[in-house]
């Protein structure tokens, strides 16, 4: 393998685990919670969301057609995907910042819950997942094999699925600010509903 091909491997690896570091930290202070989710909605985003992560990380060399190599390795593809990753990873790093102590790895309503319209929360209403999505999507490119768009497309699944509740979530604690909220920015995709703002808002949050 190329040295080249090594060392964007590296980078793709050292730009996951700085987020997963700082993701530990922030964690560490949270608000308490006073209201969650049921064991069984959360398993019903959890295993998708596991089983994609695996299809990413993981070697599929006996997966069969999932392993086939979509593209050659070459530089311009893994720096593309790394250039995906960077960014969305610095997305939802400034999104998780913005969100503070309110942030929760499940659905749940912290007490004192705020709703947060600031920083990317003013452009998406789901910026963490959002950021997430790019920087999978850019590992996925850099594996380059039909296994990881495997992954990301049961990952996306998992990230609608669990937007869904946590909208459910908002709506029940901010009933009138929450319907403003979503009938001004759109829930995943920047920019995309600057069109239909008058019309009648449709379900997506984080």
């Amino acid at each position: 393998m190329p040295r080249s091909v090594l060392i964007y491997r590296e980078l793709l690896l050292a730009a996951w685990i700085v987020w997963l570091a700082y993701w530990a930290i922030s964690a560490l202070r949270v608000k308490q919670i006073e209201r969650r989710e049921s064991v069984r909605s959360r398993l019903a985003y959890l295993l998708p969301l596991v089983i994609g992560g695996w299809l990413i990380a993981v070697s599929r060399a006996r997966l069969g057609p999932l392993s086939v190599q979509l593209w050659p390795d070459d530089t311009a593809r893994l720096r593309c995907g790394l250039l995906l990753v960077v960014l969305g990873l610095g997305f939802s790093i400034w999104a998780r910042a913005h969100l503070g102590r309110n942030w929760s790895g499940t659905v749940t309503v912290k007490q004192g819950h705020e709703l947060i319209r600031s920083g990317p929360y003013a452009y998406v209403r789901h910026p963490i997942y959002t950021g997430l999505i790019v920087a999978l999507a850019g590992s996925a490119t850099a594996c380059g094999e039909p296994g990881a768009f495997l992954g990301l497309a049961l990952i996306v699944y998992s990230f609608v699925r669990k937007l869904r509740l946590e909208e459910r979530f908002m709506r029940e604690q901010f009933p009138d600010a929450y319907a403003r909220y979503s009938s001004e920015v759109p829930a995943l995709i920047p920019f995309a509903r600057r069109r239909s703002n008058r019309a009648a808002p449709q379900s997506a949050r984080r």
